[in-house]
């Protein structure tokens, strides 16, 4: 019997939200919150009652203590998440905008997380977990993480457990579109589900269409192919099914990051709970349009109890 339901790797840091719109500069006052695409995904399948577990490194600052209580509040296991002294906890600035996307400055560069490597992976731990969920965040820092990210998923292909892969474009980290579009699908290709949003999966194959988007991830082998469009919904091809799941309406956008981890999140949860495709796509959509109704990336992920009022699944 497994130990956890999902493993995660990766970095989480610290979010500071303006309280006022207007240039970061001028802002006074400032919220502190969680951001990381792992994470993200990890607190959203945590509150519907699944069993997580995430390893990473920490400064052993301030910071740092922070992000670990707020990780073992939400129950997940954070017994591989290694505090460093000397080390520091990577952090981030975002904007408030009355509409549009708020602008966002990144101070994560040299942080403890971007210090691991493949001799970071435990496999009798990473043996222990049904699932693990991976981004194109964190093998994106450097060459150490790459390699980690790497040797987990096939690691976890090798043990008969399963391996889901959000691209999560961050060109800026990559250094060249190339790079990026390589990287990136050879990792696609260590997965079992691989969830590209619309913009992403033609950056990355070059095909126009979802239906062709799916078709080259299937051709590297990979299971199932879930394209996300937003409002629109998501179109899922699962071997030789093909399906669509329209949108769930939102009445006002409030904030559009954490959408698509909480998305991931709701994918997974419902595959592992035995939910056919097409009922857990339809899961991922109410999840994700939870999280774009309000400000910061997990204040709107639901419990198990308001997802159900939202979905009744």
């Amino acid at each position: 019997m497994a130990t956890f339901d999902v493993a995660l790797f990766g970095e989480m840091m610290v979010l500071l939200v303006a309280a006022d719109p207007g240039p970061l500069e001028e802002v006074h006052t400032f919220h502190k919150m969680t951001a990381g695409a792992e994470t993200n995904v990890g607190i959203a399948l945590a509150r519907l009652g699944a069993k997580v577990a995430w390893a990473s490194r920490l400064g052993d600052d301030t910071m740092g203590k922070y992000l670990k209580n707020v990780m073992q509040q939400e129950a997940i296991d954070c017994s591989r998440v290694l505090m460093v002294p000397r080390e520091r906890t990577g952090f981030m600035l975002k904007g408030k905008v009355i509409e549009g996307d708020p602008p966002i400055e990144y101070y994560r560069s040299g942080s403890a997380a971007s210090a691991m490597t493949a001799d970071d992976l435990d496999p009798d731990w990473l043996g222990q977990a049904r699932h693990l969920h991976v981004t194109g965040i964190f093998p994106a820092l450097n060459a150490g993480t790459y390699a980690l990210t790497t040797a987990a998923m096939q690691h976890m292909r090798r043990a008969g457990g399963t391996v889901s892969f959000d691209p999560n474009l961050r060109p800026a980290l990559w250094g060249s579109t190339e790079l990026m579009r390589s990287r990136l699908n050879e990792l696609a290709g260590l997965a079992d589900w691989v969830l590209p949003g619309l913009e992403e999966g033609r950056i990355l194959t070059g095909a126009d269409s979802e239906e062709g988007i799916a078709a080259f991830y299937q051709g590297l082998g990979v299971q199932a192919v879930v394209v996300k469009l937003g409002a629109r919904g998501a179109f899922g091809q699962a071997g030789n099914q093909q399906f669509r799941v329209s949108g769930y309406p939102v009445e006002k956008v409030v904030d559009t990051v954490g959408a698509g981890d909480g998305f991931a999140a709701g994918l997974i949860s419902g595959r592992l709970e035995g939910l056919d495709w097409q009922a857990s796509v339809r899961r991922a959509t109410i999840i994700g349009a939870c999280a774009v109704q309000v400000a910061g990336d997990t204040e709107g992920y639901p419990d198990r109890a308001r997802l159900a009022e939202l979905g009744r699944v």
